[in-house]
């Protein structure tokens, strides 16, 4: 098939407004399922994406369509994840397209996440097609949404289409609009050849799969290809595009979308983003805009049995093969053993992660609690990353602390604005500018340190706004901050698991909490347990745990005191010399409640 009738496009939307729904409905149209088959969200084949409604991976798949005018086009749609810890996956798989679906909900209008990928797209020079979903509901206001998107997107509210994904109510005229208004791919088939990589994927028979776009020239099996990132050459065992599954085929030419399986034995060798081209007569330059992915956020796994140890190993690698965004490695802590020292994307990766280590591998683990990269200048002019508290040099080395800043968009009605601008106020964050949608909802701009919004930002903003509220957020940078490393004291003793950094300000509140938390989980002891917050050699915050008294006296029946007296000497002689020497074992579940920070 020539380029003329090829189109590359996706869809994207806010997380749970029916885009996996409306690849369904495109899918049954084109015939590419069969009624039979079909079952919801086709294309989220993790058990997590279809109990979540989320969609995790970038998934290509080809569709023969049949025209009103009689002519076949060849589409390739993309279905991307919608949630912010994924917009890495939406913007790769916005390079490899030259149009976009841009689904809005008509109950719930644009959210955060709509005008983030709005911004992707424009970035890409993509052609956008608006397309108000769930227009069947009772509580659609398809004409107000239609305003909104129409002032968003500088266009007639009249051309936005409206269907329902669910009953296939007005999806086929989606289709034309495809071939209309998304361009057809330029016809470069002569030139060198030049992939781009979008995505990849492991397979246990095969090796790792790469999924690619091509830009120019064609790829055939048995080609000598290079990656340009890394520069190591394989040969070409199949090629192939998507349908339900991989379809070998004899050539992708260029403005295909497919596969390619070269004998590449992980996922980490195919750099998501890097350009394919041959071995000889090469293409000059890669395909533009790419980045490596850097994780956010960390935090240390460790397995709740330290003969998992192996098993946690093994379970992280067999993960890292299907999902390059991870990073790991050994740390020990004096209180948790052996364990890992794991990077993330954001809290919803952490989350997966930890669900997909529990269902898939069966290994329990503790995690502790996430932390930022920070930025610390030493007083000797050197700059260091740290990932975790134990890595923080001493304070006497140090110059300043910077701390990374995320830009945060929140959108909700305006009855919640006062209590989400108090929330903000708490996590640090400041204000830097809103604008009204319309005259029931707001959009705020915040900067707002990464760390104080990792924890438990995003729960509390739904919470507040009764679950209205949409953010989004990307990291913006670092900036010089007054922040401490505290350490968590039992009986004297830091309990390296407990250690975090935080803002000076915050510091005895922080203390105070964690400090009450652990006396109502470490059982009482024969002596008295302290439980201390400390700041270097300063204790910012205290409490204790009481000991057991045992009655030494009960056996003395009147008689002289000074007898009662020498008992109740030598029982507290024996209770400091067991508060020496004694050790306190902190329970399971004490880690567990301090760490996951309810």
């Amino acid at each position: 098939m020539t380029t003329e009738f090829i189109r590359n496009f996706c869809i994207i939307a806010h997380i749970d407004h029916g885009k996996s729904t409306l690849a369904d409905r495109f899918l049954e149209i084109t015939g590419t399922v069969s009624k039979e088959r079909m079952q919801e969200q086709v294309l989220d084949d993790m058990d997590l994406e279809r109990e979540r409604g989320i969609t995790i991976k970038s998934h290509p798949i080809r569709m023969m369509y049949k025209s009103n005018s009689g002519q076949e086009y060849q589409f390739n749609l993309i279905d991307t994840p919608g949630h912010v810890d994924f917009s890495y996956e939406v913007s790769r798989s916005l390079a490899a397209c030259e149009g976009a679906i841009l689904v809005v909900d008509a109950s719930q209008g644009i959210e955060a996440q709509t005008l983030t990928n709005i911004y992707l797209a424009l970035e890409n020079d993509l052609a956008i097609i608006p397309v108000l979903n769930k227009i069947d509901l009772p509580s659609a206001h398809p004409d107000e949404v239609r305003r909104q998107v129409a002032e968003l997107l500088g266009i007639d509210p009249s051309t936005i289409l409206g269907c329902s994904a669910k009953t296939g109510e007005g999806v086929a005229p989606i289709l034309e609009r495809v071939i209309e208004q998304i361009p057809a791919p330029k016809n470069c088939i002569d030139k060198p050849l030049k992939t781009l990589v979008f995505d990849s994927k492991f397979d246990s028979f095969r090796g790792a799969v790469a999924y690619v776009r091509v830009f120019e020239g064609q790829l055939k099996r048995g080609d000598q290809i290079k990656f340009f990132s890394t520069g190591r050459e394989y040969d070409v065992d199949e090629i192939g595009y998507f349908k339900m599954g991989r379809v070998p085929s004899k050539t992708l030419i260029n403005g295909e979308v497919g596969y390619v399986i070269a004998n590449v034995r992980t996922v980490s060798d195919i750099k998501t983003g890097d350009t394919i081209t041959t071995r000889l007569n090469g293409a000059a330059e890669p395909v533009e805009g790419y980045r490596e992915i850097k994780p956010m956020v960390f935090s240390g796994l460790y397995p709740v049995d330290k003969a998992d140890y192996e098993n946690l190993r093994s379970a992280l690698e067999k993960l890292k093969l299907n999902d390059s965004s991870i990073t790991w490695e050994p740390e020990t802590s004096a209180a948790l053993g052996f364990g890992f020292r794991a990077g993330f994307l954001g809290l919803l990766h952490m989350e997966i992660v930890q669900e997909r280590l529990d269902r898939e591998f069966n290994v329990d683990i503790i995690t502790t609690v996430p932390n930022v990269k920070y930025k610390i200048l030493l007083k000797n002019g050197d700059e260091v990353f740290i990932e975790s508290p134990a890595q923080m040099p001493s304070m006497q080395e140090i110059e300043g602390i910077n701390e990374p800043l995320a830009k945060l968009q929140i959108i909700t009605p305006t009855d919640f604005t006062g209590v989400i601008m108090k929330l903000c106020e708490e996590k640090r964050a400041r204000l830097a500018g809103m604008e009204y949608l319309e005259p029931t909802r707001v959009c705020l701009h915040y900067t707002i340190p990464l760390q104080e919004m990792i924890i438990d930002f995003f729960d509390r903003l739904k919470s507040c706004s009764k679950g209205y509220a949409s953010m989004d957020y990307e990291f913006q940078g670092f900036q010089r901050e007054t922040l401490v490393k505290m350490d968590i004291l039992i009986n004297g003793d830091p309990v390296d698991a407990f250690s975090t950094i935080v803002h000076r300000d915050k510091a005895y509140q922080f203390g105070l909490d964690i400090t009450s938390k652990l006396k109502e989980l470490i059982p009482r002891q024969q002596f008295e347990v302290a439980i201390q917050a400390a700041i270097g050699s300063k204790i910012v915050a205290r409490t204790t745990v009481k000991a057991y008294r045992k009655d030494v006296t009960s056996k003395c029946y009147g008689g002289d005191i000074s007898r009662k007296r020498k008992l109740l000497e030598k029982q507290k002689e024996g209770k400091k010399r067991m508060k020496q020497i004694g050790c306190v074992e902190v329970p399971q579940e004490a880690f567990l409640a301090v760490l996951s920070r309810e």
